[in-house]
């Protein structure tokens, strides 16, 4: 099959969390014998603070990660006819022009013969609603949304069974324990500072937390302010700045356990969803403490995740992991064997090759 994905940036990870879930599944797509294309706006937003940030060599991680994959850059006035070619599959993320994602639906309607299909993997539908509303999807074959709360907001708007929920997961061919286990100290987290949604919760589930049990914290990312600096600062974190996705499991190595912070969108009216991190992190084995969020779908078991109520349980649960090695292991063996079981990019194949499957027999029966 041969498939178009229209990307924000497939080479740029800077604070750009599917480009994590989308390589994973253009690798596992490619290693199945499909011809795949990515294409990216250029001068992309990602790519551009990317190249400021760390210049050339902060690409340097993703190629020598993913050897296999490239994208092909386009310019505003490009005919996005001419990307498609003679795909059988286009799929285009929520992160691009809205003008862009209406003229792709427009060759659909006017005889395209590929399956369309739009990719919602975050949470503006309920946040800023008319902003996805901006998007004319009337030519679109359906829709993948990355959890089954943000499926129900489409169904409510009219998609009815053509809206499937498409986690992310982990890219376990990247993703995985080390060969050689060295010792762990401290606490990480990989995130963004973003745009102040979480920064009480990181405070009250993080930070706090691993300065009272004297717990090392290692903190990358993006966006940081200089409030956000000096915070970190205050708590006596330690900031590393960005890093490359690919870099993560090396720093998930190092470290003793990490910490999940849902954004406040996820940890309230969008439950279910769990950001990459947290299927990444359990992937390379190592432990994980998450604040609060409802696991609607039941997507982790008992014994995977460490849940915290409040500050105090993180604190507890820091003390009982730098203390028991058993418990860290026995967090370690179940996350993993969920991960392998559930939530792998390849797994993740496997459901969007069912739902070409469903289209491409009703498009036969409707023919």
């Amino acid at each position: 099959m041969k498939i178009a994905y229209f990307t924000h940036s497939l080479a740029s990870c800077w604070n750009h969390g599917n480009a994590h879930f989308l390589r994973g599944v253009l690798r596992e797509l490619i290693a199945r014998g499909h011809d795949v294309r990515a294409y990216e706006p250029e001068g992309n937003w990602s790519l551009s603070n990317l190249l400021a940030d760390a210049g050339e060599t902060g690409l340097q991680a993703y190629r020598t990660a993913y050897p296999e994959l490239s994208s092909t850059s386009f310019a505003p006035d490009a005919h996005p006819e001419t990307l498609i070619g003679d795909a059988d599959l286009v799929i285009v993320h929520e992160w691009n022009e809205p003008a862009l994602v209406a003229e792709i639906g427009r060759l659909r309607r006017a005889g395209g013969q590929f399956l369309l299909l739009f990719h919602d993997t975050h949470h503006r539908a309920v946040s800023d609603p008319d902003a996805i509303r901006a998007f004319d999807l009337s030519g679109y074959d359906g829709v993948l949304a990355f959890g089954e709360t943000l499926s129900e907001v489409y169904r409510r708007w009219g998609w009815g069974g053509r809206v499937w929920t498409w986690h992310e997961a982990a890219d376990t061919r990247l993703f995985h324990p080390p060969a050689v286990e060295r010792d762990r100290e401290g606490v990480v987290w990989i995130g963004n500072w973003g745009d102040g949604e979480r920064t009480a919760e990181l405070e009250r589930f993080l930070f706090a937390p691993t300065r009272d049990t004297g717990t090392p914290l290692d903190v990358y990312g993006v966006r940081y302010p200089d409030q956000a600096r000096a915070t970190l600062a205050r708590f006596e974190a330690r900031y590393h700045g960005w890093t490359p996705n690919a870099s993560a499991p090396g720093i998930f190595a190092r470290h003793m356990a990490t910490v999940h912070v849902p954004r406040r969108y996820y940890a309230t009216i969008l439950p279910g969803i769990p950001t990459i991190r947290v299927f990444e992190a359990l992937a390379c084995g190592i432990p994980l403490i998450s604040a609060p969020w409802a696991d609607s779908e039941g997507l982790f078991r008992p014994g995977d995740i460490l849940w915290a109520q409040d500050g105090d349980a993180v604190a507890r649960h820091l003390r009982a992991l730098r203390a028991d090695p058993d418990l860290r292991a026995a967090l370690v063996a179940s996350g993993l064997q969920t991960i392998r079981a559930r939530h792998t990019c390849a797994h993740r194949v496997d459901e969007l090759l069912a739902v070409v499957a469903q289209l491409s027999s009703s498009k036969k029966d409707a023919a």
